[in-house]
């Protein structure tokens, strides 16, 4: 077992809208990086549905230096809608998903802090999009 210290929250980096989904995701993760899968726990699309990724039991491979006491979740988006500039493009439903998983996440992991990825990483510093620890936290 695991002991798991953050729960840290990413943003898929792509524009406002995107159809991405966990298992497009899965096979960026394996085709261009050469990982054996998607590298987040959890994928949250546009729609809001919670996609599992990577097995909680496995380390994950989204924060350089904390994947292996951490639990990685992605929500798609986080780009306005030219691509390139960073923004909390979160939909509704996508904000209602992280919440109930982030509290599920919490009832399991007690002892973990939320964060977001830009706070663990200064090479992230717009990822996720909107401050996760103050939201989450």
């Amino acid at each position: 077992m695991r002991t798991i210290t953050h729960i840290i929250v990413h943003c898929s980096a792509n524009k406002a809208g995107s159809a991405l989904r966990m298992a497009d995701i899965d096979r960026i993760h394996r085709t261009q990086n050469g990982w054996n899968g998607c590298g987040y726990h959890y994928v949250i699309p546009t729609d809001g549905t919670i996609e599992c990724g990577r097995p909680e039991q496995l380390p994950g491979a989204h924060c350089r230096g904390h994947n292996r006491h951490s639990i990685g979740v992605c929500y798609i988006g986080g780009l306005s809608p030219d691509g390139h500039t960073p923004a909390d493009t979160r939909t509704p439903a996508q904000r209602t998903a992280l919440r109930r998983l982030i509290i599920q996440l919490r009832v399991r992991y007690p002892t973990a802090r939320v964060v977001g990825h830009c706070d663990l990483d200064p090479r992230k510093p717009h990822c996720p999009g909107f401050p996760a620890a103050e939201e989450y936290g």
